[in-house]
């Protein structure tokens, strides 16, 4: 059973919830300054069944605990140690479109469910000026992200896909390895120590997803 209380005109809102899977099919990310924001939404996810949750929304409390200040794979670990079968509440912030570039989409059709929202081909960008603005998911992009975590938890244990589709993306517009290991150096990614073979094996992720020999 989902309960949803909302505030202030509707902008943030509080959902209860029972966590029926282990995974959520929530992706989250940050600004960089604090807050925490879904990005993706997975399709026929448990996620995706709740319209009141959309991508674009920020994540401010999570059973009562503030996650302001937190980066977002702070926020997804504390979401995935969620014991499955429990009830948890989930306080979220509706962005205002004057201050989030207008990434609400326009209204659909009357009892449309989240316009568009969880089908898994809507990303949640934050641009270098600060703004937002949610992009068309591509497969190549999709199959990539998903070599790249296979990779991770391989490598390291770690299974995030936020983490890796900031791999990805600090590949773009690199051409050899060599200069994606030093945008990796130079990115907030770099506490994470990844050693030289783990570079050449995500890069070889990368390449084989953008010559389409990887299947999502």
């Amino acid at each position: 059973m989902i309960h949803v209380r909302y505030f202030n005109l509707g902008r943030p809102k509080e959902v209860e919830m029972v966590k029926t899977e282990d995974a959520l099919g929530l992706t989250i990310t940050d600004n960089g300054a604090g807050y925490a924001f879904i990005k993706r939404i997975k399709e026929g996810s448990v996620v995706d069944e709740i319209p009141h949750i959309q991508v674009g929304d920020h994540i401010e409390k999570l059973n009562g605990e503030n996650m302001v200040g937190k980066r977002h794979f702070e926020v997804a670990k504390m979401l995935k140690e969620i014991p499955k079968g429990s009830t948890f509440t989930i306080r979220l912030v509706e962005p205002m479109k004057s201050g989030f570039n207008s990434i609400a989409p326009k209204s659909g059709p009357k009892g449309s469910k989240k316009v568009g929202y969880g089908t898994g081909k809507e990303t949640l960008r934050f641009k270098a000026n600060g703004k937002a603005a949610i992009e068309e998911q591509d497969d190549e992009m999709d199959a990539g992200v998903e070599k790249i975590n296979v990779i991770l938890e391989n490598f390291m244990g770690i299974n995030d896909t936020d983490l890796a589709t900031q791999i990805w993306e600090k590949a773009e517009g690199k051409t050899n390895s060599m200069d994606f290991a030093e945008a990796i150096d130079n990115s907030d990614l770099e506490e994470f120590g990844f050693s030289d073979d783990l570079i050449i094996e995500l890069w070889g992720a990368i390449t084989d997803a953008r010559a389409g020999r990887l299947k999502h």
